[in-house]
């Protein structure tokens, strides 16, 4: 394995790990706002990746090194829970619930487009050789060159890791957030019976296994989107 290889998977997967406890923090917050506090008591209301880490330590560390270091990309998962007696009662709160774990992710990413788009204005990023999903910028001569460095690449992987693992959970498919989050958008009684079929817990492997279907020609026009946004017309 090359040196670069493992500099990216150790980027991805403290970027993986950053990113998923921001995720299910923000479920276990919006649910403790909303009336559920199984969270909370849990510890899940936390940016500490310890208490997450603690309820999935194979989906949030041996799994994404693995694959970190394997792929160059981190892949995991984690969980929050929550009462799902609370959640039949309060189909709306547990839909919004849903939707704040990908939330996260897009604001994660917002920051992480601002601080790039910042840096090549500013001329301290530019664009490099070859663009990938580890390096959207490369540094400039003009600053120290560690830091430099160390800021394009991980303000780079911050920005598509947010980018794909909020658009990934938003797919409508069980068991991702996208699943339920669907219902906001539909009438109070299809929206009950489109979540008594989504919840039964035969479709979530089934479910699983179209997201990843699916999801890969997702991906290239994403990074092309974000590319594209970062450089506005410059390429």
């Amino acid at each position: 394995m090359g040196a670069q290889k493992v500099i990216d998977g150790l980027f991805w997967f403290m970027a993986f790990l950053f990113s998923t406890t921001v995720h299910e923090a923000a479920h276990s917050f919006v649910a403790m706002r909303s009336g559920d506090l199984t969270a909370y008591q849990g510890g899940q209301v936390s940016i500490s990746p310890i208490p997450h880490i603690r309820r999935e330590p194979i989906g949030m560390v041996l799994v994404p090194l693995f694959t970190a270091f394997l792929n160059g990309w981190a892949f995991g998962w984690a969980s929050a829970p929550y009462d799902p007696v609370w959640a039949d009662r309060n189909p709306r709160k547990a839909a919004l619930m849903s939707v704040a774990g990908p939330a996260g992710n897009f604001l994660i990413a917002l920051a992480a487009w601002g601080l790039l788009r910042l840096g090549l204005s500013l001329d301290f990023f530019t664009i490099p050789h070859e663009i990938s999903f580890s390096h959207l910028v490369d540094y400039t001569s003009g600053g120290p060159r560690g830091a430099s460095a160390f800021l394009a690449q991980a303000l780079s992987v911050l920005l598509m890791l947010n980018v794909l693992l909020g658009t990934f959970n938003l797919l409508p498919l069980p068991p991702l957030d996208g699943a339920s989050a669907v219902t906001l958008l539909l009438p109070e009684g299809l929206a009950e019976r489109y979540r008594s079929i989504v919840l039964n817990p035969q479709f979530s492997l089934l479910g699983l296994l179209v997201a990843w279907q699916l999801f890969p020609p997702i991906a290239r026009p994403l990074f092309r989107l974000v590319v594209q946004s970062l450089y506005a017309g410059a390429l």
